[in-house]
């Protein structure tokens, strides 16, 4: 079978579609989980749109092992310098470089004429080699372009060295039969191409930007681009779960492997929602809530008689257990620590003590301590240490409307407490730490949601804020009081403040 290379571009076109800023320590974690994972290329950041972006590369390049990480640039030589100075710790770098090529990008964006075009890409891929001997060329627009041009520009970059080419759907305006007919014409029509692996890379305005990527794929590209969970500009990027367990399920019908690691799909898809914020639908393919849910009675029997019968992936194929050991305030360490290696995570020691203790903090509020209660207690276990601390609050209503609110923070040592009004108990809450810290801060959204079942379930409460410099940051907080999960959430986006 022919190998399929994984690109990941999560922390790169994920990210920037967001509206939110992820700090290095995020884009870190996420870094390391796609390691796990097993992607052959991460695309870090774009170096060159801002200082922050240029040292989270730099930080990822440095710090992760055994995989490729890419930078992309414009085809501008100051782009391509910042790019290879953010790369130049990389164990393995890449630069990733192009320029649009359909004659709306070339006429009206770039005011550039088709021969001028080839000219400036052949030109940036050349300077990228001097730097490194990766170098991928993205060929913007390039479902919209002429396919004899496109063949043009793809050829001549090939020949200054590009080892990739990207043949990106950017708008996503293409179906499945077009897009892979595109790949099929590249790969027979550009005389060098045996030279360097085709990627696709594609967007879902219409829905089917997965469809398209398997239908390239299937064409004969050897790299296939995407994010986790499909989050990216406009209605998202394609969704590497939902390519790599469609090849995984139906690897004959298209020829190609990879080496990814399946089973650590839905770790990567609970923390890249953790950490940015955008909720997983419950009846997203793959890693929704719903995904292995049998609702129908007809359903249910067919599944209790075989699996097969309604089942075409197994949820332990990517991560998701089925564990039968019911854990309460009772359940001793090895059986907290069992559910906790089912479920992908390896502690003992030190560690195993801690999560035991905030375990069973938990499990004196509920019943029963579920699956989805660990995900969020081994999540915050990842956090490091609080420089705001919420010790006390409470809340007095007066009616339906007014509330007061008294909070009690310690800041980097100092306690302090304060208390304010709002229109409800939140609201007087948030003006409440407000007062204490000194924020001024917009709040931009603030929800809340169950993250396991039964009445006692934990609450998630998500909070955005933008803070003075236009960046926009996400903070999230657990409880099972939804008042204190949302105390939590606002300190969590505060703690994320510029701090220059």
């Amino acid at each position: 079978m022919r190998r399929l290379y994984v690109f990941d571009t999560t922390l790169r076109d994920g990210e920037q579609s967001l509206g939110i800023t992820l700090n290095v320590k995020e884009k870190l974690e996420i870094g390391q989980q796609l390691v796990k994972l097993g992607v052959d290329v991460i695309e870090a950041g774009f170096p060159a749109s801002s200082p922050g972006d240029l040292e989270s590369v730099r930080t990822i390049a440095k710090e992760l092992k055994g995989v490729i990480i890419c930078g992309l640039t414009r085809a501008v030589v100051q782009d391509i310098d910042l790019c290879a100075e953010a790369l130049r710790k990389a164990e393995y770098p890449r630069i990733h470089t192009g320029i649009g090529v359909s004659p709306v990008h070339m006429e009206k964006k770039l005011k550039l004429t088709p021969d001028q075009v080839v000219e400036q890409a052949v030109a940036a891929v050349k300077y990228a080699k001097k730097y490194v001997s990766d170098v991928e060329f993205y060929a913007e627009d390039a479902f919209r372009s002429d396919p004899i041009f496109l063949a043009r520009v793809i050829e001549n970059v090939i020949s200054a060295g590009a080892t990739v080419v990207n043949i990106p759907d950017t708008v996503g305006y293409a179906n499945p039969w077009e897009y892979g007919e595109l790949i099929q014409s590249v790969i027979q029509n550009v005389n060098n191409i045996d030279k360097a692996i085709v990627s696709v890379h594609c967007h879902n305005d219409l829905g089917m930007a997965t469809a398209n990527s398997l239908a390239g794929i299937k064409a004969g590209a050897g790299q296939v681009e995407g994010t986790i969970n499909g989050i990216g500009e406009r209605a998202g990027n394609t969704s590497l779960e939902e390519v790599i367990m469609s090849i995984y399920t139906r690897r004959d019908g298209y020829g190609v492997e990879s080496k990814v690691n399946t089973r650590e799909i839905s770790a990567t898809s609970r923390l890249v929602s953790r950490i940015t914020g955008v909720t997983v639908p419950d009846h997203k393919a793959i890693v929704g809530a719903n995904a292995f849910n049998h609702a129908s009675g007809i359903h249910q029997d067919g599944v209790l008689k075989d699996r097969e019968t309604y089942e075409i992936i197994q949820p332990e194929t990517i991560g998701v257990p089925k564990n039968f050991i019911s854990l309460t305030a009772r359940s001793g360490r090895h059986a907290l620590q069992h559910c906790l290696e089912e479920l992908g995570y390896k502690v003992e020691g030190a560690q195993l003590d801690d999560v035991y203790q905030r375990f069973l903090q938990l499990a004196d509020l509920k019943k029963e301590v579920f699956d989805q209660d660990l995900y969020v207690l081994m999540g915050d276990s990842g956090s490091t240490a609080n420089s705001i601390v919420l010790q006390s609050m409470s809340i007095a209503t007066n009616g339906i409307e007014m509330a007061t609110a008294t909070v009690t923070l310690e800041i980097e040592g100092n306690v302090m407490t304060d208390a304010a009004c709002g229109n409800g108990p939140v609201n007087a809450l948030f003006n409440t730490i407000d007062r204490i810290t000194g924020n001024n801060s917009i709040l931009e959204d603030y929800s809340l949601k169950s993250v396991t079942r039964s009445s006692e379930a934990l609450g998630e409460a998500t909070v955005k804020l933008r803070h003075g410099d236009g960046r926009l940051v996400v903070g999230k907080g657990f409880s099972t009081d939804i008042i204190e999960a949302s105390a939590k959430a606002y300190i969590n986006a505060l703690e994320k403040r510029p701090t220059n």
